[in-house]
């Protein structure tokens, strides 16, 4: 149940480990990275990827963590651990509750997450259980190295997709998202989000059943109240001060 790339060869509980490439002796200085993935094939190969690209410690590929709790005295001390959540979610069962548990336990050694999801509420969520980093199995191995060695120096890593869509959010968030009608009446809004959209005072007049002199008179007030000399002065900044803003419902 248990494969290693840089610890092979477990004979007995007290035998150190052996490097497949003949340097156990200088293997045996460095930490180690644990892959923890209940799936052989995966572990391994991914165990076999990060060691070919020179990630700079030893690494374990274990099913679970009872079984590094078991072989532990073997294995050279953690430098970080990477859980491959696989195409699981922190919403399935008991996912959360061991990343947390696993984060608790080992509260030295950053818990990073594998993923086929590129989700940022997923990615949200494993950093509130603990994680110090997650890895998107959409990146190359390299990013992966770079991402294992960044935790494992103290930083924590997130895909780049993410932080612009936390900035999107931060953005949005920041705007005054009132209603149009805490500064303007509500004709004056309906008015105000029309030329917003572009539309000519013909067009304004049509839709809202107005005459087009009303429309003008509008806009005039309008712009009064936003200190802009015109329309389109206006539109940019109805967006900037309220985004989409609604319409209070009358």
């Amino acid at each position: 149940m248990v494969s290693a790339i840089g610890l092979h060869n477990f004979d007995s509980a007290s035998q150190a480990y052996s490097s497949s490439n003949g340097r156990g002796s200088e293997q045996a200085d460095k930490e180690c990275l644990l892959i923890l993935d209940g799936r052989a094939l995966d572990r391994e190969c991914l165990a076999s990827a990060l060691k070919d690209h020179d990630l700079g410690m030893a690494v374990a590929a274990m099913g679970t963590i009872e079984e590094w709790r078991i072989r532990k005295e073997a294995c050279p001390p953690l430098a970080a651990i990477l859980f491959n959540l696989g195409g699981r979610k922190f919403t399935d069962h008991g996912i959360a509750d061991e990343i947390r548990l696993i984060s608790s336990e080992f509260s030295s050694v950053p818990v990073i997450i594998l993923s086929d999801i590129d989700d940022l509420g997923q990615i949200l969520t494993a950093l509130e259980c603990g994680a110090r980093g997650y890895i998107p199995t959409s990146v190359g191995i390299d990013v992966c190295v770079e991402a294992v060695n960044l935790a494992a120096a103290g930083g924590i890593f997130v895909p780049a997709s993410s932080v612009l869509s936390m900035r999107h959010l931060i953005d949005s968030g920041s705007r005054d998202t009132r209603p149009l009608t805490t500064m303007f009446t509500h004709r004056q809004a309906e008015v105000a989000q029309a030329l917003r959209r572009g539309k000519a005072n013909k067009i304004i007049a049509y839709e809202l059943n107005l005459r087009e002199s009303t429309v003008k008179v509008h806009i005039r007030n309008i712009m009064k109240k936003l200190k802009a000399t015109n329309r389109t002065e206006v539109a940019y900044k109805v967006n900037d001060l309220f985004g989409e803003g609604t319409l209070a419902q009358e």
